[in-house]
C-alpha cells in the first residue's frame, strides 16, 4: 500500500508552473501612475474663491476662479481660500446649524461673554464680527491659526472696550459708540498683525447684567425710563406753554405800543386843533366863543333825552306830562351836525 501511494504524482507536480511577468507589472504601474497624474493635474476654483498654489511647499502664485492645471504627484499643492464670501464669528453664543466656518463659534461661550466694566460691575456681552479674507497669502502663511488668532484678538479688544466704560453706558446708551470703537481698534490690530483679513462690521447682540442681578437692573432701567418719560412730558408742556405766553406777551406789547401811538397822535391832533382854534379865537373872540357854546350844546343836549322846561307859573300843564310814557317811541336819530352861525361883525 505504501509503495502504491508513493508512486502517484502529487498535486504540485500536476499544476502548471506559474511564472511572474515583470513587464506586465511594470505596465500596470505605469498605467496607474498615468491615471493618477491625469486626475491630479487639474482642479476647479469656485467663483467666490481663489487658489493659492505651492510648489514643493513654497508659495508659487494665486489663481483666479475657473478650471486650472498644476504639476501632479504632489509637486504643486493647492489651497482654496474664499475671498469673496463674508464670514462671521459669534462670541458668547453659537449658531451650530448650517455653518461651514469652523471658527464661527467657541466651545466655551460662557467664558467669552463674562466681562467687567470700568466701574467694576459685571456684564454679559454677546457680539458678532463679520469679515472677509483680503490677502489669501498672508491669511495662510503669516499666522499658523488665523481663525483662532482672530477670535482671540476680537475677544481681547472687546474686553478693552467694555473695560473703558461704565456699566450704564455698556447696557443702555453706549452700544453704537462701542461698536464703532471696537471696529476701529480691531481693524488696526488685525492690520498690524498682518492676518490678511478685513473687518466689515461689529454688531453687539445681547448685552445684559448677570442673571443674579437681572431683576435689580431691570428696576433701575424702568426707573430711568420713567424719568425720561416725565422729562419728555415736562419738555412738551414747556414747549407748549412758553411759546404761547411769549406770543401773548408780544401781542400785549404790540397792543400797548399801538395804543401809545394812537394816544400820541390824538394828543398831537388835539394840540393842532387847539392851536387852530386859538388862532380863530384871537381873530374873533365873541364869535368863536358863541360857536363853541353852540357846538357843545348840540353835542350835550341830544344825550339828555326828552326834557321839558316850563315856567314856574304853568301848573295846568303838569298833569299831562305822564301821558308821554304812552306815546309811541320814535326811532332815535343821529344828532344833526351843528349849523355854523354866521359871524357877526366884530365889535
Amino acid at each position: 500500500m505504501s509503495q502504491t501511494s508513493s508512486n502517484k504524482p502529487s498535486w504540485m507536480d500536476q499544476a502548471p508552473a506559474m511564472r511572474i511577468n515583470p513587464r506586465g507589472i511594470l505596465a500596470i504601474l505605469i498605467a496607474g501612475l498615468v491615471l493618477i497624474g491625469v486626475f491630479t493635474s487639474y482642479y476647479t476654483v469656485e467663483a467666490d474663491s481663489v487658489a493659492v498654489v505651492q510648489r514643493f511647499g513654497r508659495f508659487k502664485t494665486v489663481v483666479e476662479p475657473g478650471l486650472r492645471f498644476k504639476i501632479p504627484f504632489g509637486i504643486d499643492t493647492v489651497t482654496k481660500v474664499a475671498v469673496r464670501r463674508q464670514m462671521k464669528m459669534e462670541f458668547g453664543f453659537g449658531t451650530y446649524s448650517g455653518t461651514t466656518n469652523p471658527d464661527q463659534f467657541s466651545d466655551e461661550p460662557e467664558l467669552e461673554k463674562n466681562m467687567v466694566t470700568g466701574d467694576l460691575n459685571a456684564a454679559e456681552v454677546e457680539w458678532v464680527i463679520q469679515y472677509h479674507v483680503s490677502d489669501p497669502q498672508a491669511f495662510l502663511f503669516n499666522v499658523r491659526e488665523p481663525g483662532g488668532t482672530l477670535r482671540d484678538v476680537s475677544e481681547s479688544v472687546m474686553r478693552e472696550v467694555v473695560g473703558d466704560r461704565l456699566v450704564d453706558e455698556v447696557l443702555t446708551f453706549g452700544r453704537a459708540e462701542m461698536q464703532d470703537d471696537m471696529l476701529k481698534k480691531l481693524q488696526a490690530l488685525v492690520t498690524r498683525l498682518e492676518l490678511g483679513v478685513h473687518i466689515d462690521q461689529v454688531q453687539l447682540n445681547r448685552v445684559h447684567p448677570p442673571r443674579p442681578v437681572q431683576s435689580s437692573f431691570d428696576e433701575v432701567n424702568k426707573a430711568q425710563q420713567e424719568r425720561e418719560t416725565m422729562i419728555n412730558v415736562a419738555n412738551g408742556e414747556y414747549n407748549k406753554v412758553v411759546p404761547r405766553a411769549k406770543g401773548e406777551a408780544e401781542q400785549k406789547i404790540s397792543e400797548a405800543e399801538g395804543y401809545a401811538i394812537k394816544r400820541v397822535n390824538e394828543a398831537e391832533g388835539d394840540v393842532a386843533r387847539f392851536k387852530a382854534l386859538l388862532e380863530q379865537y384871537e381873530k374873533a373872540p365873541d364869535i368863536t366863543r358863541q360857536r363853541l357854546y353852540l357846538e357843545t350844546m348840540a353835542e350835550v343836549i341830544p344825550q339828555l333825552g326828552a326834557k321839558i322846561i316850563l315856567d314856574s307859573e304853568a301848573r295846568q300843564f303838569l298833569p299831562l306830562m305822564h301821558l308821554q310814557q304812552f306815546a309811541p317811541q320814535a326811532a332815535p336819530q343821529a344828532p344833526a351836525a351843528p349849523r355854523q352861525t354866521p359871524q357877526s361883525p366884530r365889535r
